[in-house]
């Protein structure tokens, strides 16, 4: 390589980092430092107001969105938005205080693991059991399969006539690429100790046997979803697996079928909360955790490279895990 190219080469290289540079500077000239950095309890968790009121009297509202995984990135650029131990300390903070009266769930997730979606389902029926305080839910674009095992057990969920709701059930996929492999002469050598221990291989077809296996448990789990609704809403089990067929219904459709109470909007549900519990001059908060370094820099460069850019082990953090797993996802 000649000297020009060595020289057009750096000065590209420069031009590359001076533009993420003069992103992040714009970022932390426009971040808002006091909601990012304060921290004034001990459990990290500090309160924005909303919407001014009395603080004895408080609607706390609580955003899931994202793929609902309990993944821990662990790279410099850090896109998530959602972090599932976070989400739940977050909600057990609601629970605890009491000055805040009503909980609010702005849902906007696809769903996610079986795990982590019955993790939440457990600790809003705690909530509503332990602290006898009424959580509503209001959904975004999408709150479907995991996102409305969450929202089964509120007290009222509230849609937009176009969210995307329902896709009720279990899935769990796996790659098969063994033909792939064979035409390439790649051979895979397996040694186990059992004959399931590499079940669902992408190496290799399944079995009738496996596939009834994996079939039962995903009935079982499917079981339980419907179970959930049933609790949470009030229909009949045959009802919910009628509407449980893994379609996606809109928030009009869902409220015709009974999934869904109102159509409004997240302003919409906090006024009906307050209508509701008769909760007048309420101080409607959100809770904050700094954000990290990591996480403001992973902003900046994804928005310097647009929002169609993928960072491989950041975003699609479902995609990412090497072992199949079931999901309460929407997945298209």
């Amino acid at each position: 390589m000649n000297k020009k190219r060595w020289l057009a080469l750096l000065v590209a290289a420069g031009l590359f980092f001076a533009s993420i540079g003069f992103q992040f500077m714009s970022s932390m000239l426009t971040a808002d430092f006091e909601n990012m950095f304060s921290i004034p309890e001990e459990d990290g968790i500090a309160e924005k107001v909303v919407d001014k009121g009395s603080n004895m009297n408080k609607i706390a509202v609580l955003h899931v969105n994202g793929v609902i995984q309990d993944t821990t990135p662990s790279s410099l650029i850090n896109t998530t938005s959602y972090n599932h131990s976070r989400f739940l300390k977050k909600l057990e903070k609601a629970g605890e205080d009491e000055s805040v009266k009503g909980i609010v769930l702005q849902v906007n997730t696809p769903g996610g693991g079986v795990v982590e979606s019955a993790e939440i389902h457990d600790k809003i029926v705690e909530i509503k059991e332990e602290y006898e305080k009424p959580v509503y839910v209001s959904m975004g674009n999408t709150a479907a399969s995991g996102g409305y095992y969450i929202s089964a057990p509120s007290d009222k969920i509230v849609a937009h006539k176009a969210t995307l709701t329902g896709s009720i059930g279990v899935i769990m996929e796996s790659i098969n690429f063994s033909e792939l492999a064979d035409q390439l002469g790649i051979d895979f050598n397996t040694i186990k100790s059992g004959e399931h221990k590499d079940i669902l291989s992408s190496y290799r077809d399944m079995t009738d046997e496996e596939r009834e296996i994996l079939q039962t448990m995903i009935d079982d789990m499917y079981d339980d979803f419907v179970q959930v609704i049933v609790d949470g809403r009030g229909l009949s089990e045959d009802r919910v697996r009628e509407l449980g067929d893994g379609r996606v219904y809109t928030g009009s459709q869902a409220q015709e079928a009974g999934l869904v109470d109102e159509i409004g909007t997240l302003d919409d549900t906090i006024a009906m909360m307050e209508e509701d519990y008769e909760l007048g001059n309420a101080q409607v908060i959100e809770y904050n955790q700094g954000m990290p370094f990591n996480q403001l820099l992973g902003g900046t460069v994804q928005s310097m490279l647009g929002a169609e850019f993928k960072i491989p082990g950041i975003t699609e953090l479902l995609r990412q895990e090497n072992a199949p797993r079931a999901m309460y996802l929407y997945s298209r």
